[in-house]
């Protein structure tokens, strides 16, 4: 549907995505109702910026008599395609999309999507500062544009792409399920356990990121991690050409990047090209390691010059609110990982430091396993602090306190604010005081980030 002019659009979701929506069909002649399940008391922050678009809005609820009419219904990535109005579109024949795949209808220039249970967001900012510096070496006009499921969504910079440039977006599962299109590149770095409270199976939550390859075209090229199964079982779907990434050489004749003497290399074909040592890298841990070569090998799909991907990786500190060092104060380092919302990713910071760790963990749980992370817990993490809807689940994860084990003690708190008192009370110097949740801030915070927020700001109030 590329003309929008007096066609009705129905917007679920008054947030980042939903206001991005908003602005684009009103610049192309949409009639536009934006419609969701909070209150205008709840949307103070949206409603300054949505009062000022000529939309309708339909609040507290969603009223399915607004569906009279509409030709298309977009879905902000937080809305579960369950839910009776959604249903009641589909009852209709309406069309479903969102702003990623309309963005990849609309886009000029070549898009690389990035997905997976973990990672996403690092290897996204990564490929986009290679993109970058790519670019400014080459000293024209292009430009790289990054964000997505990270940051921004893309489709508010639609009008100002030109088609040399490249769009770097990462892609969610709770996107991609929706989508009929496909980015030029397309990676899949892993895929473990995430959102199986969303999407009730593991077989649909493959599903939804395999998404990412069924709609690309001899053309493309997709990039698969060698090391991860739930990645590299999706070799069948690919339809053009792979460029895959892993710790061990890839096969003779293959593409992919690979770590030879802790070094970075690319294999294309029979050639081999050092690429950069890892001791150029600022990240820590054996997961950021990946990261490096899944945006290396994301780097020569898009053939990204080597001095622009060399140079990125020197600069490269990481993303906000990922395993980032807030403050040192009286010898006990605070960091904040408020991204790990998997008990997954808090496995791999909690690997990433050989300090004494005091845990925070805690919020709402997503029906994902724990037991790796709690055998990790005991027999690695001095103290855990738990706080939020799933403390009584983790701490019975955990379980009782073991003579012999490394772990001395776990303590339940109400909320953050106290977990961090608690922490104050019994880090000791030499400690590094670890905010990794393994679950997702709904229960008390409106996204990871304003989590994260809360906890910088309390630590440098210190």
């Amino acid at each position: 549907m590329k003309n929008f002019e007096d066609k009705k659009v129905i917007v679920i979701g008054a947030a980042r995505q939903g206001q991005a929506l908003a602005r684009f069909f009103v610049k192309r002649g949409a009639e536009v109702v934006v419609t969701d399940s909070r209150s205008e008391d709840q949307l103070v922050d949206e409603l300054a910026v949505l009062n000022a678009l000529p939309v309708s809005l339909d609040l507290g609820g969603h009223d399915t008599e607004i569906l009279d009419g509409a030709s298309l219904v977009c879905v902000s990535g937080g809305v579960p395609l369950t839910i009776p109005f959604i249903q009641e579109a589909l009852v209709r024949n309406i069309k479903l999309s969102n702003d990623s795949e309309i963005f990849l209808e609309e886009c000029p220039c070549t898009v690389v999507g990035i997905t997976g249970s973990a990672g996403k967001s690092t290897t996204t900012a990564l490929v986009g500062l290679m993109a970058q510096k790519t670019f400014e070496m080459k000293s024209n006009r292009q430009k790289a544009w990054v964000g997505g499921n990270i940051g921004n969504p893309l489709i508010d910079q639609l009008d100002q792409m030109g088609e040399d440039d490249l769009a770097i977006m990462e892609l969610s599962s709770f996107q991609l399920e929706l989508m009929n299109k496909a980015p030029q590149i397309a990676a899949i770095l892993n895929i473990t356990p995430n959102h199986l409270d969303r999407h009730g199976s593991m077989e649909a939550y493959i599903n939804a990121k395999s998404r990412i390859l069924w709609y690309q075209h001899a053309e493309d090229t997709a990039v698969l991690n060698r090391d991860d199964k739930g990645s590299w079982d999706l070799l069948r779907e690919i339809k053009g050409d792979l460029i895959s990434f892993g710790f061990n050489k890839p096969e003779t004749r293959t593409s992919g990047t690979y770590l030879e003497s802790d070094t970075v290399w690319l294999q294309i074909g029979r050639e081999k090209l050092k690429l950069f040592p890892l001791e150029w890298s600022k990240l820590r841990g054996k997961h950021n390691v990946y990261n490096l070569l899944a945006a290396s090998a994301i780097a020569a799909a898009a053939t990204l010059a080597l001095p622009g991907i060399q140079s990125a990786v020197e600069d490269f500190t990481g993303v906000p609110h990922r395993l980032e060092i807030v403050r040192t104060i009286d010898d006990v380092t605070w960091v904040n990982d408020a991204i790990a919302t998997t008990p997954e990713r808090t496995v791999a910071a909690i690997e990433s430091f050989s300090e004494p760790i005091v845990l925070l963990l805690g919020g709402r749980d997503k029906n994902l396993p724990w037991e790796k992370l709690a055998s990790l817990v005991r027999s690695r993490v001095e103290r855990v602090i738990l706080f939020g809807e799933a403390a009584q689940l983790i701490s019975d994860a955990i379980g009782p306190r073991k003579p012999g084990q490394h772990l001395k003690s776990v303590v339940t708190c109400k909320d953050l604010a106290e977990a961090l008192k608690t922490a104050r009370i019994q880090a000791e110097p030499g400690n590094v005081v670890l905010l990794s949740p393994g679950c997702t801030s709904y229960d008390a915070y409106k996204d990871f980030e304003e989590r994260g927020q809360f906890f910088r700001d309390w630590v440098n109030q210190l």
